[in-house]
């Protein structure tokens, strides 16, 4: 296939307006709070400092190329499936850009609360967050003749929720010092599940489903009933210690890892039930 360049129609569609939207509020995020020292603050308040960075950058340049590869029409030659791509970074942009938008403000508490560079870059954060939620409805609810890629699914969007959870749950993990073994415990759970998660999301993107040597169905069902029983003893862990008597900014962190923890084993859950009734229709 032929590729096209400069087609000016490629960039007036809903969808491309959505990009561009989320392009320009993250290149205005990134670039107010790069201009904000966190060095003085805490170290694990500059690692979410650095979380925050690593988000709004990241999800600019994977979306600016989007962007360019779907303007010179070069997406139908890519060795990938472009609608599971499209799809898994809205989605998970979403997901990540709604976390910088509460951690951000957290790194920079006290004297710069209300500095006006804090208020715009968390709006500017929340607004990118709306403009990926905006694309991901669009792919969505694309016309129905264009069949939906698996990312755009609910299970899909079930396996970029778990590893959004077990990306968070890892950093909100740096900022606590209670006891050892239980960070290690996590640290493991929510390393694994990370892999079985994002392992799954890159061979749906690469479209390898097909060239797996076991039956994928199969192998889903078998990540799902691990995530849940991982993140069971992980939510367990989490509510103890913040059951246990101490500061009440102390326990910031513990209370967020818990509710995404919870969130996290939900979605592994409702996974599952996915899995298996598909298993059952197959049989």
């Amino acid at each position: 296939m032929p590729v096209t360049f400069g087609e000016l129609s490629t960039l007036s569609t809903p969808l491309s307006v959505a990009r561009f939207w989320a392009l320009l509020c993250s290149c205005l995020t990134f670039s107010l709070a790069a201009t904000m020292d966190a060095s003085s603050r805490n170290s694990n308040l500059g690692t979410f400092h650095t979380f925050c960075m690593a988000t709004w950058c990241s999800f600019f340049i994977m979306t600016f190329c989007i962007m360019a590869v779907y303007f010179v029409q070069f997406h139908s030659l890519l060795p990938l499936s472009w609608k599971n791509l499209t799809a898994t970074v809205s989605a998970l942009g979403m997901l990540m850009t709604m976390a910088a938008t509460f951690a951000f403000p957290w790194t920079l508490t006290g004297d710069d609360q209300t500095n006006p560079r804090v208020v715009v870059t968390t709006v500017g954060s929340f607004l990118t967050s709306v403009g990926y939620m905006v694309e991901l409805q669009l792919i969505r609810t694309q016309d129905g003749q264009q069949q939906r890629g698996y990312m755009a699914t609910v299970p899909g969007l079930l396996k970029v929720l778990q590893v959004f959870g077990c990306c968070v749950a890892l950093v909100l993990l740096t900022h606590q010092n209670n006891s050892q073994v239980r960070i290690i415990v996590s640290s493991v759970v929510y390393s694994l599940c990370l892999a079985a998660s994002l392992g799954t999301v890159l061979v749906m993107v690469g479209d390898c489903a097909g060239r797996c040597p076991v039956p994928f169905d199969r192998l889903l069902a078998g990540f799902s009933t691990l995530g849940v029983l991982l993140f069971m003893v992980a939510t367990v862990l989490c509510i103890t210690i913040t059951l246990e008597p101490s500061d009440g900014k102390e326990l910031l962190a513990p209370i967020s890892e818990s509710v995404i923890a919870g969130v996290t084993l939900l979605a592994f859950t409702v996974d599952l039930a996915f899995s298996v009734k598909l298993l059952c229709d197959r049989n």
